[in-house]
């Protein structure tokens, strides 16, 4: 039998390089092995939970990449391919860099691998890969996808938790983000009943920490088309779910989608509130966002007993001095569960890349350092190493000891879930601050 080895290279020196919160599963990966027939003997290492034994045996290796994992992605590949085994590299920053990916594996799958994998895996066993696999025209739909197989998973050190996407696609195309670009300007949904027929063959992780049925959907934009999401919530109902999504503000409008989305076992949103300044928010072209409504926005979701996982961006060229205090004041006063800082980062493939290069703004192409952690451009408002420690500042400020209760004091949501959440990061925040010299 043929053997598959699936790699994820881990993310060097970030937040999201250690600490138990951000051992969630690959998707991306389980996806493929999905896709991949039964004469293949299918390996996953993901190196943010295992080491990889860069020496075992493997007719074929996969490597999946973010901006950030890149370099390690490549180092991995240059050994196999030393070893005379061909690689084939995916993901964001490969699909947008193909021919710098091409200096280090042998074919480059450029966007969703659905529709391309089967015809890969065939050039293969005809000794005929091509460099580049991409589809061509409209993205295609997402009808008859294969069940992933968590019982890949199973034995892994990941948290007990299945991902799941119901769809694709995004059409707001903020400045800074890569996902129209990787997925396409328009909402494609899976049909309900695909699934609903994978969400009824889970079954709970059990180990140290068990969160039964507990379910991330990873779509973008959970709500992104409100009729869909309103058959789906009320479809998975009955299935005594506890489950996490990510969904714009726009979602605190519609009163009879948060409560279907109540009643089918929501547990807490991800919510990119980007910035308090309406400037900022008009600069990177998001205008769904209101900043002057988001004290309401986070009220109608509360009072559903849904948490909030709130994400903010410090370094827009309006921001000033007082935008870190002013955000850590914001995240009290409106008793978000839990917020994601992060530092403006101008991936490849984004409209942010393409000005701040003309600006001659960037500093380094470092792809290591592309994690939302450090300064790579130069800020116009700010030196860099000033907008590094107001970063930090706000990141330890806002998980101090004394903020963690005040935000989760009294509050409806799930707090078995949202403690854990926040001392988990806490350590990380504390780790990379020291490690740092923040």
């Amino acid at each position: 039998m043929k053997k598959l080895l699936l790699i994820a290279p881990n993310v060097k020196n970030s937040l999201m390089a250690g600490g138990m919160m951000f051992r969630l599963p690959n998707l991306g990966l389980l996806r493929v092995a999905a896709l991949t027939p039964p004469e293949w003997d299918v390996t996953i290492v993901d190196e943010k939970i295992e080491p990889l034994d860069l020496n075992q045996p493997a007719d074929l290796v996969g490597i999946t990449t973010m901006t950030t994992t890149v370099k390690r992605g490549y180092e991995i590949a240059d050994h196999f391919r030393r070893r005379g085994i061909k690689v084939i590299m995916g993901g964001m920053h490969v699909s947008v860099l193909p021919q710098e990916a091409l200096q280090h594996c042998d074919t480059v799958v450029v966007g969703e691998a659905e529709i391309l994998w089967p015809a890969l895996l065939n050039d293969h066993a005809q000794n005929a890969l091509k460099p580049i696999y991409r589809h061509e025209g409209e993205w295609p739909p997402l009808v008859g996808l294969p069940p992933n197989n968590w019982e890949l998973f199973r034995p892994k050190k990941y948290l007990p938790i299945h991902f799941m996407e119901t769809t694709r696609g995004c059409p707001i195309d903020c400045e800074f983000c890569a996902v129209t670009t990787a997925f396409g300007g328009k909402f494609r949904n899976r049909p309900q009943d695909e699934v609903l027929a994978e969400l009824k063959t889970l079954r709970p992780f059990t180990g140290l920490l068990t969160l039964k049925n507990l379910v991330f959907f990873v779509d973008d934009n959970i709500v992104s088309n409100r009729a869909y999401a309103r058959e789906f919530f009320s479809r998975i109902a009955d299935l005594n779910l506890n489950w996490f999504g990510q969904a714009s503000v726009n979602i605190a409008k519609d009163p009879e989608i948060l409560k279907l989305a109540e009643k089918s076992g929501c547990t807490g949103l991800f919510m990119g509130f980007e910035t308090l300044s309406t400037d900022a928010i008009k600069s990177i072209g998001k205008g769904v966002n209101k900043p002057s409504e988001y004290l309401d926005v986070v009220k109608k979701i509360h009072d559903h007993g849904i948490g909030i996982d709130g994400s903010f961006v410090f370094g827009f060229d309006t921001d000033d001095a007082g935008v870190f205090d002013r955000t850590v004041e914001f995240v009290i006063k409106a008793k978000l569960e839990v917020v994601y800082f992060s530092i403006l980062t101008p991936y490849p493939g984004t409209r942010l890349h393409q000005r701040l290069t003309t600006e001659g703004r960037l500093l380094t192409e470092d792809w290591d350092l592309y994690d939302a952690n450090h300064v790579v451009y130069q800020p116009r408002t700010f030196t860099p190493d000033q907008l590094l420690e107001g970063y930090y500042g706000a990141l330890k400020e806002v998980y101090t000891v004394p903020s963690i209760m005040k935000r989760l004091w009294g509050t409806t949501s799930w707090k078995n879930f949202f403690y854990p959440m926040n001392f988990a990061f806490r350590g990380g925040v504390n780790r990379l601050a020291s490690s740092l010299g923040q």
